[in-house]
């Protein structure tokens, strides 16, 4: 008997950890933002992968035998990932300083909570297959990590600007030195040169919020911030350093909660910028409820 829970375990591990594995390699993606990096940034988070998956399968034969001391050693693996988290944000950080449209604090913060968090869904999934696999069989552990993956791959993911707002394109026009996307006032262009440059190469967008809860999160800076981020980095800009008047910016208009979207890409194309609009991420951070607040709810008759 006890050769044959050996056994078990064996097998119960060795499907946890490939589960695991292969759980981390789908939420794995190295997209336009170009991060994480092509092979060392990804051979990094491959290889902490395979560590959630050992550590998330091994756990399970720690439990059947009661050894609940060993198990401790999920709050260690807690730490690292942690570690990672900060590892992560500090090397966003450092070089968004060179970019020419920055992420920012709020979209890098956003970054590492994602790879922190994408190791906890890969525990879980190597768990749950490993813990099926010996009470079961190797089979039901299979079908157990492919249901785990589908969840993993449910919640690696959030909501798109397209989902809580509606963005319609709209002309830029000066007025003198005054810039205007729509009726929404941007900044002042004093030179000639830039004003020429902005007609040529301007985009303007209005992003206006569905409800009050998403007013507040296109007012945050950070969102904002993400937006230009983004479309730069798909369509590229048109400016250089030193230039502050040659860069993309989104004003709010505070009495309707409309972001007013100045983009300067070096690919103009209206209609792709456009579908790209729709597809930016919404930042957990960003995200604000105050409808949901005591005091901001109606009382029942």
């Amino acid at each position: 008997m006890d050769w044959l829970y050996s056994h078990r375990y064996t097998i119960g591990i060795v499907v946890g950890v490939i589960f695991g594995i292969l759980a981390r390699l789908n939420m794995l993606r190295t997209d336009y933002r170009q991060y994480p990096t092509y092979p060392h940034g990804k051979i990094i988070h491959i290889s902490l992968g395979v560590i959630a998956g050992g550590l998330g399968a091994v756990a399970v034969p720690a439990l059947l035998e009661k050894n609940y001391t060993a198990v401790t050693f999920l709050s260690l693996a807690a730490q690292q990932f942690r570690d990672v988290r900060n590892m992560e944000r500090q090397s966003l950080s450092k070089i968004d300083e060179l970019e020419l449209v920055p992420r920012g604090a709020a979209y890098i913060e956003g970054i590492a909570m994602v790879f922190e968090g994408r190791n906890y869904l890969v525990i879980f999934t190597s768990f749950l297959a490993s813990l099926f696999s010996i009470l079961f069989a190797w089979y039901w552990g299979v079908l157990a990590g492919v249901i785990s993956i589908w969840i993993a791959n449910f919640f690696k993911s959030g909501k798109k600007l397209g989902d809580i707002a509606e963005i319609e394109s709209v002309p830029i026009r000066l007025e003198g030195p005054d810039l205007f996307v729509g009726p929404i006032y941007i900044m002042n262009v004093g030179l000639e040169d830039s004003r020429r440059k902005i007609q040529e190469h301007g985009l303007g967008f209005l992003i206006k919020p569905k409800n009050r809860n998403i007013r507040v999160t296109l007012a945050n800076l950070g969102q904002r911030q993400a937006i230009l981020h983004d479309i730069s980095t798909l369509f590229g800009v048109y400016r250089d350093e030193g230039e502050p008047s040659l860069r993309p910016m989104a004003k709010l208009d505070m009495n309707t909660g409309t972001v007013g979207v100045l983009l300067l890409p070096q690919e103009k194309d209206a209609n792709k910028t456009y579908i790209a609009l729709h597809r930016v991420p919404v930042l957990e951070s960003a995200v604000r409820m105050p409808s949901e607040a005591g005091v901001n709810k109606k009382k029942e008759a």
